[in-house]
């Protein structure tokens, strides 16, 4: 028997709406995220945002962490900054670690 293969679907932007709807949330919490520096959208105002790839990825992740840990919106913004500062200085040791 044949497997099925699933082809990934690459998404370039989401508006505000398909944000929403792809991290189960609802607008006022992702308009949270960008008052607090967690999302930057493209757009001049909410009807026009366009969220891109890493906001994409960071919203997901934000959603899980409120969901799942019951952090809010500040405590979310915080997180993510120390978890991107850890991976960062991560990948810095593994190159000196190379010389």
């Amino acid at each position: 028997m044949k497997k099925a293969t699933v082809k990934p679907v690459i998404v370039e932007a989401l508006s505000l709406q398909d944000l929403c709807q792809f991290c189960q949330a609802d607008e006022a919490w992702v308009v949270e995220l960008v008052e607090h520096g967690v999302l930057e959208p493209e757009g001049s105002n909410v009807q026009t945002w366009q969220f891109h790839g890493v906001s994409i990825a960071r919203a997901k992740r934000a959603r899980r962490l409120n969901r799942d840990l019951g952090i809010n919106v500040a405590g979310v913004a915080l997180v993510l900054e120390l978890l991107e500062e850890r991976d960062a200085m991560m990948k810095r040791l593994a190159r000196l670690d190379q010389t």
